[in-house]
């Protein structure tokens, strides 16, 4: 591969983890909490064997769970981010290359004119 395509996928790689981000904050946080939260509860009233009762350790467990429910959103939007800019980094590459292959063509035509 040469050098020039392997820094545009870097830059789409870089670009689409940047838009990752910018969804996962403006799209992402409130469904980490929900889910975090509602998946620790569900979780827990599975291991209790009924309706949990509201005390410290329920209450740090939950916190734990919406950490990781946060986490585990966050980490998914920069991935499919980046994957998304991998994959646009690519399709510039081939347009890029195809634009390319037509003007030396053109140039090719003129010289034997």
């Amino acid at each position: 591969m040469k050098e020039a395509r392997k820094n545009t996928m870097k830059v789409g790689t870089k670009i689409g983890a940047g838009i990752g981000i910018v969804a996962f904050l403006a799209f992402g946080i409130i469904p980490g909490f929900y889910f975090g939260s509602y998946g620790t509860l569900v979780l827990l009233n599975h291991l209790m064997g009924g309706p949990v009762e509201p005390t410290t350790v329920v209450r740090m467990v939950t916190v734990v769970g919406i950490v990781l429910g946060v986490f585990c959103t966050g980490a998914v939007s920069i991935v499919l981010g980046s994957v998304f800019g991998t994959a646009m980094g690519y399709v510039v590459d081939v347009v890029g290359g195809l634009s390319k292959a037509k003007i030396d063509e053109t140039a090719e035509a003129k010289a034997q004119n």
